[in-house]
């Protein structure tokens, strides 16, 4: 009796629900960076779409202006040398986290941010200057396509510049925790894949715009 009584129990709490205990079953090693390595991965597709699209686009202007009559290539390398010091200044904030220096890591994190908004502010400047002279999306398949592949690239850096202010006072506030260290190294990624993608604009659409 006793022993059906035993079975009985165990086949109970064999389906009842499993407790999850966090400290027993913590966070897999390097799962973070691996998921987000595949997201940017699925980022490069949608970048290669719409390279590809303005690689056939690019020379479709409709009787209105060329790049070579738009662009501002001294505002353009401007902008691109805004992006690139922002790099550098993130591998500084990397050097820092490193060393546990909350201060630093949120100062050179406080530099990028600023780079970047340079950035965004320059590109802003850039578009409104483009449609005041009637230069729309709407007015050519080149400025349809150059308006779609350049205005990703700034929707990235907008939501990576509200990454990097809530990675900040998340920093401030429980300081280089795990968790942080490996929410600053997503982010590290996720901001040099921006300047590669940058670099490929300047040089495929910019440079050659206006050859």
């Amino acid at each position: 009796m006793s022993d059906t009584h035993t079975l009985a129990a165990g086949g109970a709490a064999a389906l009842a629900p499993r407790a999850y205990h966090p400290a027993h079953e913590p966070h897999p090693e390097n799962g973070t960076s691996l998921g987000f390595w595949l997201y940017l991965m699925s980022d490069c597709l949608i970048f290669a779409a719409l390279f590809a699209t303005y690689g056939v686009l690019g020379r479709s202007y409709a009787a209105g202006p060329t790049g070579k009559e738009l662009f501002d290539l001294g505002l353009v390398a401007l902008n691109t040398a805004f992006l690139l010091l922002s790099s550098i200044t993130f591998g500084f904030a990397m050097l820092q986290k490193q060393q546990k220096n909350v201060r630093g890591t949120l100062a050179w994190l406080a530099v990028t941010g600023l780079l970047g908004l340079a950035f965004l502010a320059v590109e802003l400047y850039e578009f409104a200057h483009l449609i005041h002279q009637g230069a729309t999306p709407q007015r050519s398949a080149f400025l349809s396509a150059f308006f779609t592949l350049v205005g990703t690239h700034g929707l990235h850096v907008t939501f990576g510049l509200i990454w990097l202010v809530t990675l900040m006072l998340q920093i401030r506030k429980h300081g280089l925790i795990a968790e942080n260290v490996r929410r600053v190294n997503c982010l590290s990624m996720f901001w040099h894949f921006l300047d590669v993608v940058w670099i490929g604009v300047f040089t495929f659409v910019y440079l050659m715009g206006v050859l």
